[in-house]
């Protein structure tokens, strides 16, 4: 299970701080997402990390539906961003919102940090852990907010697209 809490943030003091607290640089991502139509709590999306020339199909599920910190997630390298694009128009998905960021991450132990310049909406960061027990990948997650100065009042739980579509006047 991918858990995961997104906080609102300033990206250089942000930038500052998981570096202070020993965090490993990992890499930087330039990346184009591309949401399809399909009903929550189920997400479809062909990620494309333009500076590496990756790109990726996923599906997501969200278990915790509203918190949005809970995710099973299925994901597959492919070939070709346009191509898988084009293979899931032609069976009838269409495209919902486009989320554009520049993203760097930071590795410490089993605690994953990307912290996200988000074309439009400004500059996030995601803690996530992977693991199978929640409640210890949460409290691990909330330690290492902590550690950061981050708060609940800091939690940003919307989905990218649907911040996206309220900057845009949609539902």
């Amino acid at each position: 299970m991918e858990v995961e809490v997104k906080f609102r943030v300033d990206f250089n003091s942000t930038k500052r701080a998981i570096e202070s607290i020993g965090a490993a640089f990992v890499r930087e991502e330039i990346q184009e997402d591309v949401y399809l139509s399909i009903p929550l709590p189920e997400l479809l999306r062909v990620r494309r990390i333009g500076n590496l020339n990756r790109s990726f199909l996923t599906y997501k599920r969200i278990a915790d539906p509203g918190r949005n910190e809970e995710f099973d997630e299925l994901e597959v390298e492919v070939s070709s961003f346009e191509t898988t694009l084009e293979i899931l128009k032609r069976l009838g998905f269409k495209e919902d919102v486009v989320v554009k960021k520049r993203r760097l991450v930071y590795r410490l132990g089993d605690v994953t940090f990307e912290l996200s310049e988000v074309e439009g909406l400004g500059a996030f960061l995601d803690i996530e852990v992977i693991s199978d027990d929640v409640e210890e990948a949460k409290h691990k997650i909330w330690e290492t907010a902590r550690r950061l100065g981050l708060s609940k009042e800091d939690v940003e739980p919307r989905l990218y697209q649907e911040l996206i579509r309220e900057k845009m006047g949609r539902r």
